[in-house]
Protein backbone atom coordinates (compact mmCIF):
# COMPACT_ATOMS: atom_id res chain seq x y z
CA UNK A 1 0.00 0.00 0.00
CA UNK A 2 1.66 3.44 -1.20
CA UNK A 3 1.73 6.55 1.12
CA UNK A 4 -0.79 8.06 -0.95
CA UNK A 5 -3.32 5.28 0.04
CA UNK A 6 -2.44 5.36 3.49
CA UNK A 7 -3.35 8.63 3.63
CA UNK A 8 -6.38 8.35 1.79
CA UNK A 9 -7.74 6.22 4.21
CA UNK A 10 -6.82 7.92 7.39
CA UNK A 11 -8.46 10.53 5.59
CA UNK A 12 -11.35 8.36 4.75
CA UNK A 13 -11.91 7.15 8.16
CA UNK A 14 -11.91 10.89 9.91
CA UNK A 15 -14.41 11.69 7.08
CA UNK A 16 -16.46 9.01 7.66
CA UNK A 17 -16.13 9.91 11.86
CA UNK A 18 -17.16 13.56 11.40
CA UNK A 19 -20.23 12.43 8.99
CA UNK A 20 -21.81 10.42 11.68
CA UNK A 21 -20.95 13.36 14.57
CA UNK A 22 -23.03 16.05 11.66
CA UNK A 23 -25.71 13.80 11.89
CA UNK A 24 -26.43 13.93 15.48
CA UNK A 25 -27.64 16.89 14.87
CA UNK A 26 -29.04 16.77 10.97
CA UNK A 27 -31.56 14.54 9.14
CA UNK A 28 -31.11 13.74 5.95
CA UNK A 29 -29.21 16.07 3.59
CA UNK A 30 -26.72 13.71 2.60
CA UNK A 31 -25.44 15.38 -0.56
CA UNK A 32 -25.29 18.47 1.59
CA UNK A 33 -22.79 17.05 3.80
CA UNK A 34 -20.88 15.56 1.34
CA UNK A 35 -21.04 19.17 -0.64
CA UNK A 36 -19.65 20.90 3.03
CA UNK A 37 -16.77 18.06 3.58
CA UNK A 38 -16.27 18.67 -0.32
CA UNK A 39 -15.47 22.71 0.22
CA UNK A 40 -13.38 21.47 3.57
CA UNK A 41 -11.15 19.07 1.44
CA UNK A 42 -10.29 21.39 -0.65
CA UNK A 43 -9.65 24.45 1.35
CA UNK A 44 -6.29 24.85 1.51
CA UNK A 45 -6.65 25.31 -2.21
CA UNK A 46 -6.79 29.13 -3.79
CA UNK A 47 -9.45 28.55 -6.13
CA UNK A 48 -11.44 25.47 -3.30
CA UNK A 49 -13.39 25.95 -0.19
CA UNK A 50 -16.36 28.34 -0.67
CA UNK A 51 -19.68 27.40 -1.29
CA UNK A 52 -23.22 28.89 -1.88
CA UNK A 53 -26.10 27.25 -0.26
CA UNK A 54 -29.80 28.48 -2.01
CA UNK A 55 -32.80 26.86 -0.41
CA UNK A 56 -35.95 28.64 0.98
CA UNK A 57 -35.54 28.85 4.67
CA UNK A 58 -36.24 26.45 7.38
CA UNK A 59 -34.11 23.90 5.29
CA UNK A 60 -30.95 23.11 7.95
CA UNK A 61 -28.63 25.03 5.68
CA UNK A 62 -26.55 27.25 9.10
CA UNK A 63 -27.14 24.27 10.97
CA UNK A 64 -25.53 22.07 9.05
CA UNK A 65 -22.64 24.47 8.83
CA UNK A 66 -22.47 25.14 12.89
CA UNK A 67 -22.65 21.04 12.85
CA UNK A 68 -19.79 20.67 11.14
CA UNK A 69 -17.92 23.36 12.18
CA UNK A 70 -18.81 21.67 15.86
CA UNK A 71 -17.61 18.54 14.63
CA UNK A 72 -14.10 19.83 13.43
CA UNK A 73 -13.60 22.22 16.27
CA UNK A 74 -13.34 25.08 14.33
CA UNK A 75 -13.75 28.81 15.28
CA UNK A 76 -17.73 29.83 13.65
CA UNK A 77 -18.72 32.92 13.08
CA UNK A 78 -22.26 34.60 11.44
CA UNK A 79 -23.18 37.25 9.71
CA UNK A 80 -26.56 38.09 8.99
CA UNK A 81 -26.24 40.30 5.92
CA UNK A 82 -28.81 43.35 5.98
CA UNK A 83 -29.04 46.20 3.46
CA UNK A 84 -27.55 49.00 5.55
CA UNK A 85 -24.60 46.50 6.81
CA UNK A 86 -20.92 48.23 6.17
CA UNK A 87 -17.97 46.96 4.72
CA UNK A 88 -16.42 47.57 8.00
CA UNK A 89 -18.86 45.48 9.35
CA UNK A 90 -17.58 42.27 8.22
CA UNK A 91 -14.07 42.79 7.56
CA UNK A 92 -13.30 45.50 10.38
CA UNK A 93 -11.99 48.91 10.83
CA UNK A 94 -9.06 51.35 12.11
CA UNK A 95 -9.95 52.49 15.44
CA UNK A 96 -7.81 55.93 16.48
CA UNK A 97 -6.45 56.12 19.71
CA UNK A 98 -6.99 59.52 20.84
CA UNK A 99 -4.46 59.40 23.49
CA UNK A 100 -1.40 57.85 22.01
CA UNK A 101 -2.34 59.33 18.25
CA UNK A 102 -2.91 55.92 16.44
CA UNK A 103 -4.70 53.90 14.81
CA UNK A 104 -5.46 50.20 16.49
CA UNK A 105 -7.06 47.49 13.93
CA UNK A 106 -10.37 46.27 15.10
CA UNK A 107 -10.97 42.93 13.59
CA UNK A 108 -14.05 42.18 11.99
CA UNK A 109 -16.06 38.93 12.22
CA UNK A 110 -14.15 37.39 8.88
CA UNK A 111 -11.18 36.89 11.02
CA UNK A 112 -12.91 32.82 11.44
CA UNK A 113 -12.55 29.66 10.30
CA UNK A 114 -15.70 29.12 9.17
CA UNK A 115 -17.41 32.02 8.30
CA UNK A 116 -21.53 31.55 7.84
CA UNK A 117 -22.69 34.73 5.83
CA UNK A 118 -26.50 34.57 6.21
CA UNK A 119 -28.59 35.65 3.24
CA UNK A 120 -25.66 37.08 2.00
CA UNK A 121 -27.81 38.46 -1.24
CA UNK A 122 -29.49 41.10 1.27
CA UNK A 123 -26.46 43.10 1.20
CA UNK A 124 -25.35 46.14 -1.62
CA UNK A 125 -22.58 45.82 -3.92
CA UNK A 126 -20.09 47.31 -1.82
CA UNK A 127 -20.52 44.82 1.29
CA UNK A 128 -20.66 42.29 -1.53
CA UNK A 129 -17.05 43.64 -3.06
CA UNK A 130 -15.97 43.39 0.70
CA UNK A 131 -15.35 39.74 0.41
CA UNK A 132 -13.78 39.20 -2.50
CA UNK A 133 -9.49 39.88 -1.63
CA UNK A 134 -10.75 37.67 1.63
CA UNK A 135 -11.98 34.51 -0.44
CA UNK A 136 -9.49 35.30 -3.08
CA UNK A 137 -6.56 35.94 -1.58
CA UNK A 138 -7.44 34.36 2.37
CA UNK A 139 -6.08 38.01 3.61
CA UNK A 140 -7.85 41.53 4.59
CA UNK A 141 -6.45 44.93 3.97
CA UNK A 142 -6.93 47.31 7.08
CA UNK A 143 -6.07 50.76 6.13
CA UNK A 144 -2.14 50.26 5.03
CA UNK A 145 -1.89 46.78 6.88
CA UNK A 146 -2.54 43.67 5.32
CA UNK A 147 -3.27 40.68 7.34
CA UNK A 148 -3.76 37.05 7.21
CA UNK A 149 -7.06 34.69 7.78
CA UNK A 150 -6.64 31.57 9.61
CA UNK A 151 -6.51 28.52 7.96
CA UNK A 152 -8.51 27.24 6.81
CA UNK A 153 -11.24 29.56 5.58
CA UNK A 154 -14.48 29.17 4.24
CA UNK A 155 -17.10 31.58 2.72
CA UNK A 156 -20.01 28.85 3.64
CA UNK A 157 -22.87 31.38 2.14
CA UNK A 158 -26.79 31.36 2.56
CA UNK A 159 -29.47 32.70 -0.09
CA UNK A 160 -33.07 32.69 -0.29
CA UNK A 161 -34.13 32.16 -4.14
CA UNK A 162 -37.86 32.79 -3.17
CA UNK A 163 -38.13 36.52 -1.62
CA UNK A 164 -36.07 39.00 -4.07
CA UNK A 165 -37.71 42.03 -2.19
CA UNK A 166 -35.23 43.98 -1.06
CA UNK A 167 -32.37 41.70 -2.43
CA UNK A 168 -28.99 42.43 -4.59
CA UNK A 169 -27.92 39.76 -7.29
CA UNK A 170 -24.52 38.71 -6.45
CA UNK A 171 -21.88 40.33 -8.94
CA UNK A 172 -20.91 37.80 -11.36
CA UNK A 173 -16.81 38.18 -10.06
CA UNK A 174 -17.84 36.86 -6.57
CA UNK A 175 -20.42 34.54 -7.41
CA UNK A 176 -17.50 32.80 -10.04
CA UNK A 177 -15.44 32.56 -6.57
CA UNK A 178 -17.57 30.27 -4.99
CA UNK A 179 -16.69 27.09 -5.72
CA UNK A 180 -19.87 25.13 -5.02
CA UNK A 181 -23.56 26.27 -5.00
CA UNK A 182 -25.54 23.66 -3.91
CA UNK A 183 -29.52 23.31 -4.19
CA UNK A 184 -31.24 22.53 -1.13
CA UNK A 185 -34.04 21.08 -1.06
CA UNK A 186 -37.00 19.72 1.64
CA UNK A 187 -36.13 16.29 2.91
CA UNK A 188 -38.14 13.30 2.30
CA UNK A 189 -41.03 12.65 4.39
CA UNK A 190 -39.57 9.81 6.01
CA UNK A 191 -36.32 11.80 7.07
CA UNK A 192 -38.72 14.97 7.91
CA UNK A 193 -40.98 11.97 9.85
CA UNK A 194 -37.78 11.58 12.02
CA UNK A 195 -36.89 15.30 12.12
CA UNK A 196 -40.59 15.50 13.75
CA UNK A 197 -39.79 12.46 16.11
CA UNK A 198 -36.35 14.12 17.60
CA UNK A 199 -37.23 17.22 18.44
CA UNK A 200 -40.63 16.14 19.59
CA UNK A 201 -37.95 14.16 22.66
CA UNK A 202 -36.94 18.02 23.60
CA UNK A 203 -34.27 19.76 22.32
CA UNK A 204 -31.84 17.51 20.08
CA UNK A 205 -28.22 16.41 20.44
CA UNK A 206 -25.41 18.82 19.30
CA UNK A 207 -22.61 18.15 17.09
CA UNK A 208 -19.39 18.04 19.19
CA UNK A 209 -15.52 18.06 18.26
CA UNK A 210 -14.56 14.49 17.37
CA UNK A 211 -11.61 14.78 15.55
CA UNK A 212 -7.97 16.65 17.04
CA UNK A 213 -6.25 19.80 15.78
CA UNK A 214 -3.70 17.78 14.57
CA UNK A 215 -5.60 16.04 12.06
CA UNK A 216 -7.01 18.94 10.49
CA UNK A 217 -3.88 19.73 8.20
CA UNK A 218 -3.89 16.11 7.03
CA UNK A 219 -7.74 16.32 5.84
CA UNK A 220 -6.50 19.92 3.76
CA UNK A 221 -3.87 18.06 2.76
CA UNK A 222 -5.56 15.00 1.50
CA UNK A 223 -6.42 16.08 -1.66
CA UNK A 224 -3.45 16.49 -3.02
CA UNK A 225 -2.55 12.68 -2.97
CA UNK A 226 -5.58 11.70 -5.50
CA UNK A 227 -4.91 11.07 -9.01
CA UNK A 228 -6.77 12.29 -11.94
CA UNK A 229 -5.48 10.78 -15.02
CA UNK A 230 -5.23 12.71 -17.98
CA UNK A 231 -8.32 10.98 -19.78
CA UNK A 232 -10.43 12.63 -16.80
CA UNK A 233 -8.72 16.39 -17.06
CA UNK A 234 -9.72 15.90 -20.81
CA UNK A 235 -12.92 15.19 -19.94
CA UNK A 236 -13.32 18.41 -17.40
CA UNK A 237 -11.88 20.00 -20.52
CA UNK A 238 -14.32 19.16 -23.14
CA UNK A 239 -17.55 19.89 -20.43
CA UNK A 240 -16.18 23.39 -19.56
CA UNK A 241 -15.37 24.45 -23.37
CA UNK A 242 -18.71 22.61 -24.26
CA UNK A 243 -20.50 25.20 -22.54
CA UNK A 244 -18.54 28.19 -24.63
CA UNK A 245 -18.70 26.49 -27.84
CA UNK A 246 -21.53 23.95 -27.73
CA UNK A 247 -21.55 23.74 -31.83
CA UNK A 248 -18.49 22.53 -32.09
CA UNK A 249 -19.76 19.20 -30.64
CA UNK A 250 -22.28 16.29 -31.29
CA UNK A 251 -25.69 17.00 -30.07
CA UNK A 252 -25.09 20.08 -28.53
CA UNK A 253 -25.47 22.65 -31.29
CA UNK A 254 -29.30 23.93 -30.03
CA UNK A 255 -27.48 24.93 -27.08
CA UNK A 256 -25.44 27.55 -28.76
CA UNK A 257 -28.65 29.92 -28.64
CA UNK A 258 -29.23 29.30 -24.78
CA UNK A 259 -26.07 30.01 -23.20
CA UNK A 260 -25.15 33.68 -23.32
CA UNK A 261 -21.45 33.18 -21.05
CA UNK A 262 -20.12 29.96 -20.44
CA UNK A 263 -18.10 28.80 -17.72
CA UNK A 264 -14.83 30.29 -17.04
CA UNK A 265 -11.07 29.04 -16.48
CA UNK A 266 -12.16 28.75 -12.68
CA UNK A 267 -14.51 25.89 -13.62
CA UNK A 268 -12.14 24.15 -15.11
CA UNK A 269 -9.60 23.99 -11.84
CA UNK A 270 -12.72 23.60 -9.70
CA UNK A 271 -14.08 20.36 -11.01
CA UNK A 272 -10.77 19.10 -11.03
CA UNK A 273 -10.53 19.82 -7.36
CA UNK A 274 -14.23 18.66 -6.30
CA UNK A 275 -14.29 15.78 -8.33
CA UNK A 276 -10.57 14.54 -6.46
CA UNK A 277 -12.18 15.95 -2.97
CA UNK A 278 -15.09 13.32 -4.20
CA UNK A 279 -13.43 10.58 -4.76
CA UNK A 280 -11.57 11.18 -1.25
CA UNK A 281 -14.94 11.25 0.06
CA UNK A 282 -15.81 7.35 -1.57
CA UNK A 283 -12.07 6.00 -0.16
CA UNK A 284 -10.05 6.24 -3.42
CA UNK A 285 -7.00 8.07 -4.44
CA UNK A 286 -7.61 8.20 -7.58
CA UNK A 287 -10.85 10.30 -9.96
CA UNK A 288 -13.05 9.17 -12.44
CA UNK A 289 -14.91 10.32 -14.82
CA UNK A 290 -18.35 9.61 -12.19
CA UNK A 291 -17.04 11.93 -9.84
CA UNK A 292 -16.72 14.79 -12.23
CA UNK A 293 -20.71 13.87 -12.81
CA UNK A 294 -21.18 14.28 -9.17
CA UNK A 295 -19.87 17.07 -8.84
CA UNK A 296 -20.74 19.02 -12.30
CA UNK A 297 -23.66 20.79 -11.52
CA UNK A 298 -22.64 21.90 -8.40
CA UNK A 299 -19.28 23.14 -10.08
CA UNK A 300 -21.35 25.00 -13.11
CA UNK A 301 -24.75 25.50 -12.12
CA UNK A 302 -23.62 29.48 -11.02
CA UNK A 303 -20.82 29.95 -13.73
CA UNK A 304 -23.34 29.59 -16.40
CA UNK A 305 -25.21 32.81 -17.96
CA UNK A 306 -28.16 31.51 -19.90
CA UNK A 307 -29.71 34.19 -22.48
CA UNK A 308 -33.28 35.79 -22.20
CA UNK A 309 -34.98 33.26 -24.74
CA UNK A 310 -33.82 30.55 -23.00
CA UNK A 311 -35.16 31.83 -19.45
CA UNK A 312 -38.52 32.59 -21.13
CA UNK A 313 -38.52 29.43 -22.28
CA UNK A 314 -37.95 27.74 -18.71
CA UNK A 315 -34.63 26.91 -19.40
CA UNK A 316 -32.59 25.95 -16.16
CA UNK A 317 -28.54 25.96 -15.69
CA UNK A 318 -29.35 22.58 -14.60
CA UNK A 319 -30.98 21.20 -17.40
CA UNK A 320 -28.05 22.39 -19.76
CA UNK A 321 -25.73 20.82 -17.59
CA UNK A 322 -27.67 17.75 -17.74
CA UNK A 323 -27.39 17.93 -21.77
CA UNK A 324 -24.13 18.23 -21.01
CA UNK A 325 -23.22 15.37 -19.38
CA UNK A 326 -25.27 12.76 -21.79
CA UNK A 327 -24.11 14.32 -24.64
CA UNK A 328 -19.92 14.89 -24.17
CA UNK A 329 -17.91 12.02 -24.74
CA UNK A 330 -16.63 9.99 -21.09
CA UNK A 331 -13.45 8.09 -21.61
Amino acid sequence: MSEADNVVARCAQLLNTIRTEVNQTLVGQERLVDNLLIALLTGNHVQGGHILLEGVPGLAKTTAVRALAAALGLETKRISFTPDLLPADVIGSLIYNQKEGTFTPHKGPIFANLLIADEINRAPAKVQSALLEAMQERQVTLGDETYPLPKPFLVMATQNPIEQEGTYPLPEAQTDRFMLKCVVTHPSREDERRIMKRFAQGKPAAAKCCISPEEIPLLLSAVDNVYCDEKVGDYILDLVFATRDPAAFKGLASLKEAIELGASPRATLCLNLAARANALLRGRAYATPQDVKEVAHEVLRHRLLLTYEAEAENLTPDAVIDRLLAEVPVP
